[in-house]
Order: C-alpha cells, then sequence, then structure tokens
C-alpha cells in the first residue's frame, strides 16, 4: 500500500494546513481538534469509504465508533470522489471530475433490438416520460415519482457539454419486471424512451423509482448516442452504462407500499457485492439525490463520454 498520499495529508493536518478540497467540520476549533471523522475522510477517500461500508460489520462498529452514519462520512468525502450531479458547474474543467464514465453490460433486457425487441425505431420512443407505454397500450407503471437528468459532455473536450447527443434509458418496474420481456409485461414498452440533449448536454425523464429485484443492486440503464438520428440503431451507442441509485433513498422509497420485496432484495445485495458495481463501489455512477418521496425525487448524474 501507498503511505506516501495518507501520510501527507495527515501531516498537513497535524501541521495546521487544510489539506486540499477539505473543508473543517467546526470552523470555531483549529484544524488538529476536529475530530476522529474528520481524520478518518482525510486519510480515506470515497471509494475506499464505499468498499468499506459494504464489508458490513466493520463498518458498523467504525461508525459507532465515530458517531455518526456511513452517509455522514460519504458526504463528508464527497468533494474528494463523488460523482458530479448533471447539473453542476464544477464537473466541467477537472481531472478528477472528468473521468470517461464505466463502461457496463445493457443486461438482457435491452429493448435496442440486440436481444429480441427493438424499441429504437418504433414512432413514439422519443419522450421525456416514459411512465406509461405508447403504441398499442397506454399502461402507467406505478411508483414513486423519480426525474432523472443526465448530463452528457465530451470527455476529449474537457468535459463541455455534448449539445445534441441522445440518450435511451430503460429500467425494471416496481415489481422489478421489465417491460417487453418480463412475464405479464411482455406487451407493454413502459419505462423506456429516448431524449435529445439540450444546449448543456442535459437529458431528463420523468420516470418512476425502480425496484430492487433479486441479485442486483438498484439501477437504472442508459446508451448515449452522438445523435437523435443515430439513435434509431443500437449499433452506434458511444456508450452504455447505468446509475447506481444510493441506498438511503432506496430504503426510504422501498417502506412505501408496493415496493415490499424491494426490501428483502435490498438486505441480499451491496454495492460492493454487486456484478456491476462491485469492481469499483459504484464511485463514478452513483447518483445524486434530491427531493423527497413524498414531493417526488430526482437523480443526478453527470456522463463524460469518449466521442473519439
Amino acid at each position: 500500500m501507498d503511505l506516501s498520499g495518507p501520510s501527507s495529508a495527515m501531516n498537513g493536518a497535524t501541521n495546521g494546513v487544510l489539506p486540499p478540497g477539505r473543508e473543517l467540520h467546526d470552523k470555531n476549533e483549529p484544524i488538529f481538534d476536529q475530530g476522529l471523522a474528520f481524520d478518518l475522510t482525510t486519510l480515506m477517500d470515497r471509494r475506499q469509504v464505499i468498499k468499506l461500508i459494504g464489508s458490513g460489520g466493520v463498518a458498523v462498529g467504525l461508525m459507532t465508533l465515530l458517531g455518526c452514519t456511513p452517509g455522514a462520512i460519504l458526504s463528508s468525502v464527497s468533494s474528494a470522489g463523488a460523482s458530479p450531479s448533471a447539473g453542476s458547474t464544477t464537473a466541467a474543467g477537472t481531472d478528477a471530475s472528468c473521468a470517461t464514465i464505466p463502461e457496463e453490460t445493457a443486461g438482457p433486457f435491452p429493448g435496442d433490438g440486440s436481444n429480441g425487441p427493438d424499441l429504437l425505431s418504433q414512432s413514439g420512443v422519443v419522450r421525456s416520460d416514459i411512465r406509461s407505454s405508447f403504441g398499442t397500450s397506454t399502461t402507467v407503471a406505478p411508483g414513486i415519482p423519480l426525474t432523472i437528468k443526465l448530463a452528457i459532455q465530451d470527455q476529449a473536450n474537457n468535459c463541455a457539454p455534448l449539445a445534441g447527443a441522445a440518450v435511451y434509458l430503460w429500467h425494471c418496474d416496481r415489481d422489478g419486471a421489465y417491460s417487453l420481456y418480463s412475464q405479464g409485461v411482455t406487451a407493454e414498452n413502459y419505462l423506456r424512451g429516448v431524449q435529445a440533449a439540450d444546449s448543456n448536454g442535459v437529458v431528463t425523464f420523468t420516470s418512476i423509482f425502480p425496484a430492487c429485484y433479486s441479485g442486483r443492486w438498484p439501477h437504472i440503464h442508459f446508451e448515449v448516442y452522438p445523435s437523435l438520428d443515430k439513435a434509431t440503431d443500437q449499433a452506434n451507442k458511444i456508450a452504455t452504462s447505468q446509475i447506481a441509485l444510493p441506498k438511503d433513498t432506496c430504503d426510504l422509497v422501498y417502506a412505501t407500499d408496493g415496493y415490499s420485496q424491494s426490501v428483502t432484495n435490498m438486505t441480499q445485495v451491496s454495492l460492493a457485492s454487486d456484478n456491476v458495481f462491485g469492481d469499483d463501489g459504484g464511485v463514478h455512477e452513483l447518483g445524486t439525490m434530491s427531493g423527497g418521496v413524498n414531493s417526488g425525487l430526482t437523480v443526478e448524474l453527470a456522463v463524460p463520454v469518449k466521442t473519439a
């Protein structure tokens, strides 16, 4: 293990020099008297903390010692490694936040023609509200409302907004079923849609909060295309990835009516054990949440992609 980084950070703290990107927990106290939580998050980056939380009992004991929650620890290190939100003005222009979004599997239920049904060429797929089916059915998927915002960025151009790009997005319903594929909803195409990015590179979808189904951390799939015209053929996509949904929000949503099975499934998976996010704890794909269960939730994620 390379101890030069943490040692340097701690030496800076003990010498009264605030490490870059850190803020004092208590501005009325000197840097050397900020408490154990401050020292720990000075020494550890977000990825390390996520993996620690995923280790179960070890994390519980440590958080008890610190007198805080895992969420509080993650919040205190977010400036050092959090996934930038779609509305972040600091996402562009910094090497740390301009890492290309990890390439992930589209899974077995993409609906883009690569595995059975092809929705991309159908009239009506370009839409912002994806809660209902379109075409021969108008069934609306029930669930807690969720607004999804992705800021598509040109990684080769210092993460400048990629205006005019297009995103195909899909996810499971409240019961963990995927339209077009799962038993009982093969005639539906809800919770799928395509949007073109605005002048700020942002696409916005109105949807519902997806379930946690057995074996996977709660997530949302998406594919990025160079333009709306190119989004009619999955062969033209320039990125395929997923949004990981934060545990604290998942717990709140799954405590509401209709999500009871997700409560059980959440106890059997973690970000660290997930077969997609487990390699890095979803550090570059963990969405930023705002709003509330009653007022409506929003998840945002900055998505730097390679364009050349």
